[in-house]
């Protein structure tokens, strides 16, 4: 197993010291490693995990990552080239999709097919954006990251767009707030999360040190 190198991506959107702090916490409960937040996509060469954060709208985050130059490339290369564990934070996991409704359609990343769009209720009393703690409940209890946690755990989640994915069985978790909502998606040696695990308290950490532990087939190679 290689060392631990956690790259968390800095493009100008996402609670990045929050996330950074969070990582680092986790990453010492397992005996330490280097947590980085860079906006320099050679980085990524010789991580062992990247992180995308991400708050706001959809297409604000999407112009923030192309704006990085070589940033989209880099990630190609190492997440769907290289196969390295990655995860995506609210808007950093919503860029996986193919494409958002938020303010007009805009082009994700395409790498877990489906679409970014309002959340509708169907109990029109309940406030938009979700905000606040939401139990989770699991879809693929099996994936490893999900193993050593418990259903019913709360997370921490604020967004008034949600992911809705092609396929069922890439969704791993989702809540209820008048009706199901995705608070996480999976595919191959990628995962992302809707909520916030840096805001998460306990079961935030506990999710990240999972996260850290995970070593997809130490890596695979993936082709979308």
């Amino acid at each position: 197993m290689s060392a631990l190198k956690v790259v968390i991506i800095d493009y100008g959107s996402g609670n990045l010291r929050s996330a950074e702090k969070a990582t680092a916490r986790a990453a010492d409960d397992m005996g330490g490693g280097e947590v980085l937040v860079s906006n320099d996509p050679a980085q990524l060469a010789s991580a062992s995990h990247i992180i995308l954060p991400g708050v706001g709208a959809f297409r604000d985050c999407r112009l923030g990552l192309d704006a990085v130059t070589g940033m989209v490339d880099a990630l190609t290369a190492q997440v769907i080239g290289g196969g390295k564990p990655f995860l995506g934070i609210c808007v950093g996991m919503q860029l996986l999709a193919t494409i958002g409704r938020e303010h007009g359609d805009c082009d994700g990343l395409g790498w877990i097919p489906g679409e970014v769009a309002a959340i509708t209720p169907a109990d029109k009393t309940l406030k938009i954006p979700h905000m606040g703690w939401n139990a989770l409940q699991f879809d693929a209890a099996a994936h490893p990251v999900l193993a050593g946690l418990r259903p019913g755990d709360h997370a921490y989640f604020v967004h008034s767009y949600g992911f809705r994915a092609d396929d069922d069985a890439d969704v791993l978790a989702h809540v209820v707030y008048g009706g199901p909502l995705t608070a996480m998606v999976g595919r191959a040696n990628m995962i992302g999360t809707q909520f916030h695990p840096e805001k998460s308290q306990r079961f935030g950490l506990a999710f990240l040190k999972a996260f850290l532990e995970w070593w997809p087939c130490s890596f695979i190679r993936l082709s979308i």
